[in-house]
């Protein structure tokens, strides 16, 4: 009966370490520090937080003819609601409104 309790303990605090600790970082694509993850500089930066997303990490979206990876479902809703605010092209075109 100890055996199970002490296994029970050790499955708990494997759930908090998973859900709140460093393996968050790996469900939800290190999201959180927006700071330096070795190999991930190789990938694409996430052009509404500007983080660097490894090209097998994040999601991806076509927009105006060119594919944009994001390392965050909150950062493509972003993306979505006003592409053009994180574009180049849509600096271009505002820049443009303006003379």
């Amino acid at each position: 009966m100890e055996g199970l309790l002490w296994l029970l303990v050790f499955g708990v605090l494997f759930f908090v370490m998973m859900r709140y600790g460093c393996g968050a970082h790996i469900a939800h694509g290190g999201h959180g520090s927006h700071g330096s993850h070795g190999d991930a500089q190789s990938g694409d930066k996430d052009p509404v937080c500007g983080m660097h997303v490894a090209p097998d990490q994040g999601y991806t979206m076509a927009w105006s003819g060119r594919t944009y990876r994001f390392c965050s479902r909150s950062c493509l809703e972003k993306f979505e609601s006003a592409p053009e605010k994180f574009t180049a092209a849509g600096v271009r075109n505002s820049a443009h409104d303006d003379l």
